[in-house]
């Protein structure tokens, strides 16, 4: 029984992950596409860095917290 709760844990653990993901990868593209229209630099390669972050980082929580300091990159740095 308990090494099915653990993998039910992990399972869920993925699915977060997976959900954050997807959300970076949307959010990314619509920052690049703005940006790209506005010809806005900080907008752009905060989207292009949004779609490509989710590759190199594993751990659910440093997800979420580059994520969204990503995310937050083109209200904080307005050129």
């Amino acid at each position: 029984m308990r090494s099915l709760l653990r993998h039910h844990s992990a399972n869920t653990n993925d699915v977060y992950s997976l959900v954050v993901n997807v959300l970076a990868g949307a959010l990314g593209l619509a920052y690049f596409v703005y940006g790209r229209r506005q010809a806005r630099y900080v907008p752009m390669l905060a989207g292009v860095a949004l779609c490509a972050y989710p590759y190199f980082i594993d751990s659910l929580a440093w997800s979420v917290a580059v994520g969204g300091l990503l995310a937050a990159a083109p209200f904080l740095f307005r050129y």
